[in-house]
């Protein structure tokens, strides 16, 4: 069965990640910083699908 939390995820980092390259975003927005959260909760939902 498809986890579509996990992709819920990976496509709203997906799209930020192209909306910052471009626009050339610098690293302190709201974009940037969103992004930074994605990876956080994607990491932890792998490791607790995972085990």
């Amino acid at each position: 069965m498809a986890d579509l939390y996990l992709r819920a995820l990976e496509s709203e980092r997906r799209q930020l990640w192209a909306k910052c390259r471009l626009n050339g975003l610098a690293k302190d927005t709201p974009e940037r910083l969103r992004i930074k959260e994605l990876d956080k909760l994607l990491a932890e939902h792998r490791a607790k699908s995972a085990g």
